[in-house]
């Protein structure tokens, strides 16, 4: 059995074991939230290379739509995610449609101008409740069988989600759409030479993306009970590009890592030095990025095939 095998073996065990292990459900609820949030990023960024400064707002808008469903609808709750996922995916083709016309540094600006545009819709729209946000979302039921209501079911049903969006993301990656999109990433010019339509990939995968990210943030809405305009501002934009960047982009399990290193720093130094509590992450980030180029995952990866190709070269002599 490989070694990555064992390994995701291992930390499924351990996710499963989790809660009888004394760790706070809702923590490591918000963490498997966010560390979706990050794995829906990387599909853009790592594999899409496209770098996007508005992802809060598929985030948020999924949440704000989940929570009014359920709340002044009386909707079920998995009914209510499907559809801020649609909604999301829905506003991912509108901003994709405008935004993939523009590469680099135009492309990012363009997806924050709209990312503003969403985030004053959900100041102002009526259904969002303001600054105040929408608040006491009821968790509801699974299919009307089980009660999401105890952490410990809410529990199981996020650590699901995580693990599904994890395999669905792989499985893009290795089916011939996603080394298209790698080809498309390395070298633009190539892969319109041979053929394909570039914007369509690009489109596909920057839908894809912002679906992912409106799951992560239905669920994170239900975790909680509420959807605030925090959901929406550009700062979320700014943690999932550090979570991405941290863990390593273009890797499968460094977004999952780098949520986990965030939510952790955010919550353990929050109640204790207060907004300082940024400036500390965002050294952390700094120093990771000097000393791990590549990510905590991505220079392992690197310092494992440097391992190989020494020992490679060895048996060759």
């Amino acid at each position: 059995m490989r070694l990555v095998t064992v390994f995701y073996i291992a930390v499924l065990i351990a996710g499963l074991a989790a809660p009888f292990m004394g760790l706070y459900p809702v923590y490591l609820m918000t963490l498997y939230c966010f560390a979706i949030f990050a794995c829906a990023f990387n599909l853009l960024l790592g594999y899409g290379g496209m770098l996007s400064f508005g992802h809060a707002a598929y985030f948020g808008f999924a949440a704000y739509t989940t929570s009014w469903l359920v709340t002044a609808h009386g909707m079920s709750s998995v009914t209510a995610i499907v559809a801020g996922v649609l909604a999301s995916a829905l506003m991912g083709l509108v901003i994709g449609l405008i935004a993939i016309r523009r590469s680099g540094i135009y492309f990012a600006m363009i997806t924050l101008a709209l990312a503003q545009v969403v985030y004053f819709v959900c100041l102002q729209a009526p259904f969002t409740g303001g600054e105040n946000g929408l608040q006491g979302v009821p968790r509801g039921s699974l299919f009307g069988l089980v009660s999401l209501e105890k952490d410990e079911v809410m529990y199981y049903f996020v650590l699901a989600s995580l693990v599904a969006v994890y395999l669905f993301i792989q499985r893009v990656v290795h089916s011939p759409f996603g080394q298209v999109l790698k080809a498309i990433r390395e070298n633009e010019p190539r892969a319109i030479s041979l053929g394909y339509n570039v914007d369509r990939y690009k489109l596909l995968v920057f839908v894809l993306s912002a679906a992912l990210a409106g799951l992560a943030g239905s669920l994170k809405s239900l975790v909680l009970g509420f959807a605030t305009l925090s959901d929406v501002l550009q700062s979320t934009s700014g943690e999932v590009i550090l979570m991405t960047l941290l863990g390593g982009a273009g890797t499968f399990f460094g977004p999952v890592l780098g949520a986990g290193i965030v939510v952790t720093l955010q919550d353990m130094l929050s109640d204790r030095v207060g907004s300082w509590v940024t400036v500390i992450i965002g050294v952390i980030f700094v120093v990771c990025v000097m000393a791990f180029r590549k990510g905590v995952v991505g220079e392992l990866q690197a310092f494992v095939e440097r391992r190989r190709a020494a020992r490679r070269a060895a048996t060759q002599r």
